[in-house]
């Protein structure tokens, strides 16, 4: 687990490193501030995906742990989960548009 921290971490401060050389280049040159915009977009919606299916199948699992254990609170347990899933599905459809709008900025 501490490999994964360090290794994320690793990848965050090169990504940060990266943007002086957005700022450096010239526009239409190699390594234009559109390739790295889509670089960030690709990076951007598959750390979204990630995190939304990790939290949704988080969220699944424990409803459906909790209706396991006492399954009469099925019902009360439903409407709850169902909002949560939503709630996470629209922070990365949120995350899909921001992607969209620095594509086509």
């Amino acid at each position: 687990m501490k490999k994964r921290v360090l290794a994320a971490l690793a990848v965050i401060g090169i990504m940060m490193l990266m943007g002086g050389a957005v700022m450096a280049a010239e526009d239409g040159g190699a390594g234009s501030f559109k390739d790295y915009g889509i670089l960030a977009a690709g990076f951007g919606i598959a750390i979204a995906a990630f995190g939304g299916a990790f939290g949704q199948g988080r969220t699944a699992s424990a409803a459906l742990e909790g209706i396991a254990r006492n399954p009469n609170a099925a019902d009360r347990m439903f409407v709850p989960m169902v909002l949560g899933l939503v709630l996470i599905e629209s922070l990365v459809i949120y995350a899909l548009v921001v992607e969209i709008l620095i594509l086509f900025s």
